[in-house]
């Protein structure tokens, strides 16, 4: 199962566009309300029904975990136990970790990008604890860390969680179908 995880304050392209290519894919993925919230609020205004809130959060095995950035709202996914708990999970069986922006800094402080190529917002490269920090891309992918610079890369971020969970064939499918010719 995929988990997204939506605290308030968080960059709504960047959650929804890789949202919408996953499910496109024919993925099936949860978003989860951080703070006992099913109703979130994004870093824009715009307010998005989380599928559950995140006290009903159980998986111990999640395939993958996004995070979408935006500020407060990746600082509000740092601060929550349950979003560290799924993290601790994931990384532990070796899945497939996530995060876009400013939310990267979420996986750095707790090790996880330690010998990792890594990107992120500019200015948030100092919470890349222990990562190779590429200056040259917008998006890498490094073993079952994928991250991204920021709303800008958003639709290619989610192309490539479609290549980690599916394949290239499907992710250049709905590349194509997006783009009219």
């Amino acid at each position: 199962m995929i988990y997204m995880f939506l605290a308030d304050g968080f960059e709504e392209v960047e959650a929804l566009c890789p949202l919408d290519i996953l499910r496109r894919a024919g993925l099936e993925v949860t978003t989860v309300g951080v703070g006992g919230k099913d109703v979130i609020r994004g870093a824009h205004g715009i307010i998005v029904h989380a599928d559950i809130p995140d006290i009903m959060y159980r998986d111990s095995s999640p395939d993958m975990i996004i995070l979408p950035g935006g500020m407060p709202g990746s600082s509000n996914l740092d601060g929550s136990r349950i979003v560290d708990s799924a993290l601790r999970a994931a990384h532990r069986q070796g899945k497939y970790l996530a995060a876009i922006c400013a939310a990267p800094m979420v996986l750095g402080k707790r090790g996880y990008l330690d010998g990792k190529h890594a990107v992120c917002f500019p200015g948030f490269e100092e919470y890349l604890l222990g990562a190779e920090i590429d200056t040259e891309r917008s998006l890498v992918r490094d073993g079952n860390i994928i991250t991204a610079k920021g709303m800008g890369v958003a639709f290619d971020f989610g192309l490539e969680l479609v290549r980690c969970l599916k394949d290239d064939r499907t992710a250049e499918k709905i590349k194509t179908s997006v783009f009219c010719k």
